[in-house]
């Protein structure tokens, strides 16, 4: 029998490990000088955390949940997103009493039984960040600065930034009456789904991604003409504030995002080498979501970015490893080889552990085929050692690249010949 991976759920190569650390790596880096700190949830959580935090009528709830019942009886589910659990974690561990605004990130796997499509996938990874205890615009306008700052220190240059507002609870409630009346007449043009929608949740007809549908609400009536005074000022001092701060965005009006926490600022990353479904990264305000879900009435405001979606758009605008500076320490003897061993972890401890690889044979290979393997890993230094060097307390060095002689030098001064090299 051949076993191979359930679908949408795809292994991580080695050779593609290095742009998943490069991607964690600044993105810790970001979040550490924004003054987050990281958060993380178990990847399974009590059914009802989503169902009451996303909302029992969108496609997450409805279709996409990896749900099933425990021995106990118990309904669980594998979280398909990252802002409920964190909101659960946040009331149930009493972070408000800690500090009075938090400022959290998590790195982890989601689940959702989606169709398998490029970048999207039934097992995918999120770098999320929530902002938990302010309903101020200045929130909204350092978590976009936030993000932005951080597509930047990716290296990435061709993302833009959609912006819209969803309004209140009570300007959503309005707006969803103005949009039912435009779509109602059109509901034998709308896709099956949309249907469904109109009469459960209206708004996430705006969501749909079926052409047909789309087409429909370009001339859907604009959310801002139902907007409150204090959510039109909010979302005006939220676009002078990007504005000041020179962050590039375009307003879209039909942006609603399809969790039904959102209210007030929604935003999207989008990148054109992802096709037609073209997000890489989105988040907005959730208002209500803390006290909905038994706790204080709070203001937050979130993110998260889709990994693969950002691998992609990153390898699209021409991405590449950093080469590793090598050193192969190529033995003969078994003497030989514990030493050989012994002076890799040496070398490590003086240099560090960052983009120098020391590497042994721990095989029964011939210094012939070491050197082969020497060459295939692109050693800058090669070190090589028998057990009759050993016995004079020698070792020879080569230079790879022919730049500098092939010399013997005593053991106990190869670190500081190897440090010289190349550094």
């Amino acid at each position: 029998m051949e076993y191979r991976s359930v679908r949408g759920m795809e292994d991580m190569l080695p050779q593609d490990a290095w742009i998943w650390h490069y991607i964690e790596a600044r993105a810790r880096q970001e979040f550490a000088a924004s003054g987050y700190s990281e958060i993380r949830t178990p990847i399974l959580e009590d059914t009802a955390v989503f169902v009451r935090g996303i909302g029992d009528t969108t496609d997450i709830v409805t279709k996409e949940m990896f749900t099933f019942t425990d021995r106990k009886e118990r309904s669980l589910t594998m979280r398909p997103e990252g802002t409920a659990p964190i909101v659960r974690a946040y009331i149930e561990h009493a972070l408000l009493a800690i500090a009075p605004i938090s400022r959290l990130y998590y790195v982890g796997p989601m689940f959702r039984a989606e169709r398998p499509q490029k970048g999207r996938f039934r097992q995918f990874f999120q770098i999320g960040a929530e902002v938990i205890g302010s309903g101020s615009p200045f929130a909204d306008i350092e978590t976009i600065a936030q993000i932005s700052s951080m597509m930047t220190l990716f290296g990435l240059k061709e993302f833009k930034i959609k912006l819209n507002t969803l309004g209140c609870r009570d300007d959503k409630a309005k707006f969803a009456v103005s949009l039912k009346n435009y779509l109602e007449d059109k509901r034998p043009r709308l896709c099956e789904d949309c249907v469904s929608r109109m009469d459960k949740n209206v708004l996430r007809v705006l969501d749909c991604k079926n052409p047909e549908c789309r087409e429909i609400v370009k001339d859907a009536p604009n959310v801002v003409d139902s907007l409150c005074q204090g959510c039109a000022e909010h979302f005006k001092k939220v676009k002078d504030g990007l504005n000041l701060l020179g962050i590039g965005f375009e307003e879209a009006k039909n942006l609603v995002r399809g969790l039904d926490y959102y209210t007030a600022t929604v935003f999207e990353l989008t990148h054109s080498a992802l096709g037609g479904q073209d997000a890489l990264a989105a988040g907005g305000r959730y208002d209500n979501l803390v006290k909905d879900m038994g706790g204080s009435a709070l203001g937050a405001v979130g993110y998260a970015i889709g990994i693969e979606r950002l691998i992609i758009a990153l390898k699209a605008e021409g991405i590449k490893q950093t080469p590793e500076t090598v050193v192969y320490i190529a033995t003969m003897g078994d003497d030989a080889k514990l030493e050989g061993m012994r002076i890799a972890r040496e070398i490590r401890v003086h240099i560090g552990l960052g983009n120098i690889v020391v590497l042994t044979d721990v095989g029964e290979t011939s210094l012939k085929s070491q050197l082969r393997s020497a060459d295939r890993s692109k050693a800058k230094i090669v070190i090589m050692l028998g057990d009759d060097e050993l016995k004079q307390n020698k070792a020879t060095i080569k230079d790879m690249g022919g730049k500098e002689p092939q010399v013997m030098v005593e053991i106990g001064s190869i670190v500081k010949e190897v440090v010289r090299r190349l550094c």
